[in-house]
């Protein structure tokens, strides 16, 4: 899988607004957390994406326990168990991984008791490495979440491709050495400008992996020394 001079051994990706579209479901969670704690659910939100929940309860009410908060948000994730469809082009896109053998991994700030379930609510496949939040000690947007992940395939970092969605995970993807696509799934272009590329759909990932261009790559690849 070549592109631009690199070739891509394995690909890395995140989980939530990538492989899923959970972005209402979770923000129906966060709005429902925050006004519980008398907080404007238009503060917390943003802090949210690409981030364990623990770091946005320490940044959003320092004086609230992090894991305690984890376990309430953690309720009202269950509720919204149905809630997780696969994103458009995921199935396809995965398939062309088995079908041409190429190694992936999951590398979220997720946890791993509910990721496996709503994967096979949608119909989705779980590759055999997978990293969370909690593997890490600095998660999103540190770089050890991604570095795990190539080291468990046995990939250097610059070999990999990861697929993020959030600025954090972008940044972390970068500091790990791997070239990122952004996926604006949850965010604008402008907000993924630190990845190599952006695209607005999982089948322009797929296009890019086989070599070619994503449809409207010169208005929206960045440019990068």
């Amino acid at each position: 899988m070549d592109r631009g001079g690199r070739r891509f051994h394995a690909v890395l990706f995140d989980v939530d607004g990538v492989l899923l579209d959970s972005a209402a479901a979770h923000r129906r969670v966060w709005d429902a957390w925050s006004l519980g704690r008398g907080l404007d659910p238009e503060t917390v939100w943003p802090l949210t994406f690409g981030r364990r929940p623990e770091d946005t309860v320490r940044d959003a009410v320092p004086h609230l326990d992090p894991s305690a908060e984890r376990h309430a948000l953690d309720a009202l994730l269950a509720a919204e168990a149905p809630a997780f469809p696969p994103n458009p082009g995921a199935a396809a896109l995965l398939a062309s991984l088995a079908a041409t053998g190429t190694p992936w991994a999951l590398v979220t700030s997720g946890d791993r008791d509910s990721v496996p379930a709503r994967f096979a609510a949608a119909g989705l496949p779980l590759p055999a490495v997978q990293v969370y939040g909690a593997d890490v000690a600095y998660a999103k947007p540190a770089p050890d979440c991604f570095r795990l992940g190539a080291a468990r395939l046995g990939v250097d970092p610059g070999a990999c491709l990861v697929v993020e969605d959030a600025p954090a995970g972008v940044r972390a993807g970068v500091a790990a050495g791997c070239a990122v696509v952004g996926l604006t799934t949850t965010h604008g272009a402008r907000e993924l400008a630190e990845a190599r590329w952006v695209v607005g759909a999982l089948d322009e990932v797929a296009e890019l992996l086989r070599g070619g261009s994503p449809r409207g790559a010169p208005a929206t690849q960045v440019s990068r020394s």
